[in-house]
This record gives C-alpha cells, sequence and structure tokens, in this order.
C-alpha cells in the first residue's frame, strides 16, 4: 500500500513505501537542470501500527527540505556515505547483521576510503578492485572476508543508486570469488587518460582528452566491455575503427585512436591487467598519403597586397614568408628581434587547447618551441623590419591613447591589437578563410601557408635540408615527407638530361633513312 500526501505548493511532492516491513519516504523534486528526480529516505519506523507518525514525519520532511541540498550529496565521500547507509538502515537489518557489517565498515572500509577521499559520484569499479586488492596485499585478508566486505560495498551502493546519488553500481562488474580484475575498458580508459596528464604536453594532453571522451569512451560506454573481455575478442577494437570510418572518418584520424587505445592497453599489459595487447592482433586503416597544399609565387604576391593593414598581415607574413607555426607567430616577443644584428629569433610559444576541465579553451605558453630544433634564428628581412617599426610606434601611439584603458599584460608580445590585448591563436584560424572570401582568393588554411614557404624555397634552389632548418622541423624525414612533391622539379630535370641522348629515330627508321 501506498499512502499520497498532497501538499502546499512551496512543498516537493512525497508518498510513502513499505519496504522491508518498515516506512521509506519517497520524495519527488526538480534539479536545477528541471529533470525530475526522486529521493529514498527511511523513516525508521515499523509498519504496524505507524501509518500516522509516518505521515507526520512525510509532511515535515516535505516541509524543509531544500532540492539544492539534495544536489550536494553526490558529491559526498564515499568514506562518509557509509557512515550514512548504516546510519539510515539501523532499522532496517537484524542486530546480528548489523552488528557485523558496522564493524567491518568502522574497521576495514572506513579508514582505507578516507585517505582515498574519492567521493560517491567518483566511485569505479577499479577504485573497489584496488581495495580489494589492498586488503589481500597488505592484511593477507582470506576470500571469505573480501566477500563479506564485498556484499557490504553492493548493497551500500544499491542504496546509493536508490537514492540517485548514482546511476548505477559499479560494484556489480566485480566477482571476488574469482582472481579476474573485471574492470570496465571505459573506466580504465579515463584512469590511463588521467595517468596521462602528468606524462605529456597539456596540449597533447587536450588532444587525448578529446579522443577518448568524445569519441572512444561514448562507444564503448554502452558496449560495457571489461579489459579481459577486450583482450580475449581484438574484434571488438576492429569493430570500433569500423564504426568511425563508416561514420566519414579518414582513415588517419582513425589511426590517431588507434594509438591512444594501443598505448593505453599496451599500459594494461605492462602493469599486469591483460597478458597480450588486443591492439596489436588487429588491422588497422591504410594510411593515407598527405599531400600538403600551397600558395605559388603569384597567389602570395596577391595576398601580401590584399592583407596590408588588415589584423592579418603580420600573420601572413611570418607564416609566408618566415615558415612560422601558428603558435610561434602569437609568441613572438619584442626580445626576439635584433634589430642590430638584423635577426629574429624562434623561442617562445603561444598556444590554445581546451583540457575538457569546465573552463573552456585556454592559452598555454611556453618559454619554449614545438622541439629543440624549432629554436631557431633567422635573418630579420627589410620589408618585414619596416613592418615591426610601424608596430611599434603604432603600439606606443595606442598606449597613449587608451591611457589606462590599455592592457599591459602583454607589452612583451608584438602580435596585440589596439588596445594592447594578446591576439588570440584562434583568430588566425577564423579570420584567415574570411579574408581570403574577401577577395576571391583559393581557399586554403592558415598553416598551408608554411607549406607555401616551403614552395618558395625550393623553387629558389633551397635544398630540402635547408628547409628543414628554416622550417625547424626536428627530422629531415619530416620535410621530405610533407614536400614530396616539391621533388617532382628535380624529377623533370632528370628526365630531361636522359631525354638529350634518347634517340630521335629508332634503327629501323634510320636505316630507312639511310636507304
Amino acid at each position: 500500500m501506498t499512502a499520497i500526501i498532497l501538499g502546499g505548493t512551496n512543498m516537493v511532492a512525497g508518498h510513502l513505501r513499505k519496504q522491508n516491513g518498515y516506512f521509506q519516504m519517497i520524495l519527488s523534486y526538480k534539479d536545477s537542470t528541471g529533470k525530475r528526480r526522486t529521493k529514498s529516505i527511511s523513516t525508521g519506523l515499523p509498519i504496524k501500527g505507524n501509518q500516522k507518525r509516518a505521515e507526520a514525519m512525510l509532511l515535515e520532511t516535505r516541509k524543509n527540505f531544500n532540492p539544492e541540498d539534495a544536489m550536494t550529496d553526490k558529491n559526498t565521500l564515499f568514506s562518509k556515505f557509509l557512515e550514512k547507509w548504516l546510519k539510515d538502515n539501523l532499522k532496517n537489518i537484524d542486530t546480528e547483521t548489523y552488528a557485523l557489517y558496522s564493524y567491518n565498515v568502522k574497521m576495514f572500509l572506513i579508514p582505507y576510503f578516507e585517505k582515498s577521499e574519492v567521493r560517491i559520484c567518483d566511485l569505479k569499479t577499479s577504485d573497489i578492485e584496488c581495495y580489494y586488492n589492498y586488503e589481500k596485499s597488505d592484511h593477507h585478508a582470506s576470500k571469505t572476508v573480501i566477500l563479506q566486505l564485498h556484499e557490504i560495498i553492493r548493497i551500500a551502493l544499491d542504496y546509493a543508486v536508490e537514492l540517485e546519488w548514482i546511476d548505477t553500481n559499479p560494484a556489480k562488474d566485480i566477482n571476488p570469488a574469482t582472481d579476474e580484475v573485471a574492470i570496465l575498458f571505459t573506466d580504465f580508459m579515463l584512469e590511463w587518460l588521467e595517468m596521462m596528464k602528468s606524462c605529456v604536453e597539456e596540449t597533447t594532453f587536450a588532444s587525448y582528452t578529446s579522443m577518448v571522451k568524445k569519441r572512444i569512451v561514448p562507444y564503448f560506454l554502452e558496449k560495457r566491455y571489461t579489459l579481459n573481455e577486450m583482450e580475449e575478442n581484438p574484434k571488438y577494437i576492429q569493430e570500433y575503427y569500423q564504426y568511425e570510418l563508416n561514420l566519414g572518418l579518414s582513415a588517419n584520424t582513425v589511426i590517431h585512436r588507434h594509438a591512444n587505445i594501443r598505448k593505453a592497453l599496451q599500459y594494461a599489459f605492462q602493469i599486469g591487467l591483460i597478458k597480450s595487447n588486443p591492439a596489436d592482433r588487429i588491422e588497422r586503416p591504410k594510411k593515407e598519403k598527405y599531400v600538403a597544399s600551397y600558395y605559388n609565387t603569384e597567389e602570395l604576391d596577391t595576398l601580401f597586397k590584399v592583407s596590408k593593414d588588415d589584423p592579418m598581415e603580420l600573420a601572413i607574413i611570418l607564416a609566408a614568408f618566415y615558415g612560422l607555426r601558428r603558435s610561434e607567430v602569437v609568441g613572438l616577443k619584442w626580445n626576439a628581434i635584433d634589430f642590430e644584428r638584423k635577426t629574429i629569433t624562434i623561442q617562445y610559444t603561444v598556444t590554445e587547447a581546451n583540457l575538457n576541465d569546465g573552463r573552456g579553451n585556454v592559452i598555454i605558453e611556453k618559454e619554449r618551441t614545438k622541439s629543440k630544433t624549432s629554436r631557431r634564428t633567422l635573418p630579420l628581412v627589410k620589408p618585414f623590419e619596416d613592418l615591426l617599426i610601424r608596430m611599434y610606434l603604432e603600439q606606443k601611439k595606442n598606449r597613449k591613447l587608451c591611457g589606462d584603458c590599455y592592457c599591459t599584460d602583454y607589452l612583451d608580445f608584438i602580435y596585440v591589437n589596439e588596445i594592447g590585448e594578446r591576439v588570440k591563436p584562434g583568430y588566425l584560424t577564423q579570420h584567415f578563410p574570411l579574408l581570403l572570401k574577401k577577395h576571391n582568393l583559393r581557399k586554403i588554411r592558415f598553416h598551408d601557408l608554411r607549406h607555401s614557404c616551403a614552395s618558395l624555397l625550393y623553387a629558389n634552389g633551397v635544398s630540402l635540408k635547408q628547409i628543414q632548418e628554416w622550417l625547424g622541423h626536428s627530422d629531415i624525414s619530416t620535410t621530405s615527407n610533407i614536400y614530396t612533391h616539391l621533388d617532382y622539379s628535380s624529377k623533370v630535370s632528370s628526365a630531361n638530361a636522359i631525354l638529350s641522348v634518347f634517340p630521335s629515330k629508332t634503327p629501323s627508321e634510320q636505316q630507312k633513312a639511310v636507304g
């Protein structure tokens, strides 16, 4: 039997539920997003003879209930939740069982999870598995003890699901009666990603995060494959790659996904979670050969003319003439220019990345370039020197005109706007195609100006080795792989050299001519 209690407009809806011989209060409310939620609260009152007392308790609870308070429950530490679970279920469990649960929770579970400080909403299968391994290795816990602890955690987390603090019970993916580690592949991928945060550059981590959280995890989440199942069935990985290809993704993009999956599974193999890497037993897509797009001399000349006095002028010259990367353009400082020695040194970068931490795009500054060879010193040519002097004078004038309104955070940087704010990397990517469209120029990416620079250098007799040094590539193979189209002119020259000794007539034709 369920008793529905109606109340005033300021109260949340609620009713009583009979469960395990006791009255439970079920509250219904809308969260901050407007989504309908329910919350179960034990009255501690036996069903027999307590109907009116339970209804009065429900009414009082509905009056005082604040939905905003309920939303903070998900952030409760798991150790604190265990205390709450014991308290809420004091009357729902027989005395002997409750005493056993209470002892294990207070002696073993709470001390361990207090140290880990994991929240109920963040608790994963792997966290519970790690706890069991800890008890086995440090306290030599028997299988019986582990099973008892598992029963407590599973029941407690069922209660958390009932309260809607969590969506699913992570303990249900564990079988403590075996020695198998039943870790979900998606959980492991997220843990590996978190570990990589301190191992790679922020921009690299941003790329990893985007791939793992937006593409890989969403696909495998509904499959609920464990690490062991992935190891036994490499076809699951193959099916994922085919799924992405069917969506229209390029083979090269899928190869990047493969690199992440393989790297994560290799780590699982190294720490003993799996016995082999299933990603080594699949056929990855064939890599597509990249052909760089670039402007020829005439197109570059037109671009230089139409971009004069445009906010993109500096960026276009730096990318098309000096071959600078976007991060190097924005990161260029005044102290990198030596007007006496007529040099420009590339040594500082500014990038933009989304780390998926709720902050949106963030700016990342580095006192170094992409690689050691990317740090390079180039000659300061007269047209560019004139542009820099003109920009310096304009910035000085703008600072005087704006007064206190002028931004002084980026005085060291060359690429700033009229009020002193540094130009963001994303601006170059977004504004460049608009400039091309405005002047009916062929569409290319901003980064393709770097390719145009290489093409221009090669057309003027500069070797691939010298182009490598000019562009700051770490290896000449990078240069040759990207700019193989530049070698075509040398092949034509070779063909013409052979053609000079090639007979104009065949022997039979010559015989006929003699005859």
